[in-house]
């Protein structure tokens, strides 16, 4: 493995395109699944009719637009230095530890694993686990709070982030109900099954040799693994889903703590709001929290109906095909 001054400037300049480019996308597309719109009226904790006032938003692009009108441009850039950090952190593993090319951008990434052996695979995907999920909720979390953040303060960003419990026991993070579940399906999935079916029917694509050119690539293989990942939609949409809601749920040592309040109130009230007079987005009561995977699709459907499972679901499979040819 060689950094050339040429491959870190590609590099570079990938992840600037790269951030300007995802981070508002996502950025909606995060607050889309993470906006609670129940199909009726709900009970409080004394089980009083509570009517939700949130806004009823079911579009990515209507979603894009009012967080573009209420927040601004630097309210779609939310959750860059998170985004920045995990990806950097990705792309040097894989060039460190399975001496890929940090210039190429089919070698770093949720969708597009890079492409090595079956043990740098694993190594891969161990690594992405531990990344990924802190950094999910960290990023999430990001977006989808009102204040405004600063870029280069990240202690003091955490402590608006995180509760206290998740600050002084990090670990707490990888135990949040049903989380690890649903991103550990979602890395076995795309980083092991459908490589793993690509290096099968695919095999010249599946070349480790970054200068490799696909050569005697079967039209039928193509198309039967196009019809895989097209179908792996209906898979990880909902799994992406679950997530947002549960990265965006908080962790307390007490249960009966609300969370959608902030529990260091004298942090957030020197910060600046992005839109003081309405929110976004409006998020479930955390007075009554997810237990866990099965129990947020339940709820989800029993709320809010299955449809809010594949919210944004062209956008995973736009991202699922581009991985899987990239």
């Amino acid at each position: 493995m060689a950094f050339s001054i040429t491959s870190l400037l590609l590099f570079t300049v990938f992840l600037a395109i790269f951030l300007l480019i995802t981070v508002p996308l996502t950025g909606a597309l995060v607050r889309l699944r993470a906006n609670y719109n129940p199909k009726g009226l709900q009970l409080d904790p004394e089980d009083g009719v509570q009517p939700h006032t949130g806004p009823v938003i079911t579009s990515f692009f209507v979603m894009l637009s009012r967080a573009r009108s209420l927040e601004g441009w630097a309210g779609l850039m939310k959750g860059t230095m998170p985004t920045l950090l995990s990806n950097a952190a990705l792309s040097l593993f894989s060039a460190i530890f399975l001496h890929a090319s940090i210039s190429s951008p089919r070698n770093h990434g949720v969708y597009n694993a890079p492409a090595t052996r079956m043990w740098g695979t694993l190594l891969y995907s161990i690594f992405l686990m531990l990344v990924s999920l802190p950094a999910i909720i960290i990023t999430y979390r990001s977006i989808t709070t009102p204040y405004r953040l600063p870029y280069f303060r990240p202690f003091y960003s955490l402590r608006i982030l995180l509760t206290p419990t998740e600050r002084r026991k990090p670990w707490i993070l990888y135990l949040t109900p049903g989380l690890l579940s649903a991103e550990l399906l979602h890395i076995l999935y795309v980083v092991i099954g459908l490589r793993a079916l690509r290096h099968i029917l695919l095999p010249s694509l599946s070349q480790v040799d970054d200068d490799s050119q696909p050569k005697d690539l079967s039209p039928r293989s193509f198309m039967v693994y196009l019809a895989i990942a097209l179908f792996s939609t209906s898979i990880l949409c909902p799994l992406e889903v679950i997530s947002t809601r549960l990265a965006v749920q908080r962790n307390h040592e007490s249960a009966e703590f609300n969370s959608v309040v902030q529990e260091e109130v004298g942090d957030a009230e020197d910060l600046p709001e992005y839109s003081p007079d309405e929110d976004v987005i409006g998020l479930r009561n955390a007075m009554d929290p997810y237990l866990g995977l099965k129990d947020c699709a339940k709820r989800i459907i029993d709320e809010e109906g299955w449809r809010t499972l594949y919210r944004g679901w062209w956008l995973t499979m736009l991202f699922g095909v581009f991985g899987a040819f990239a």
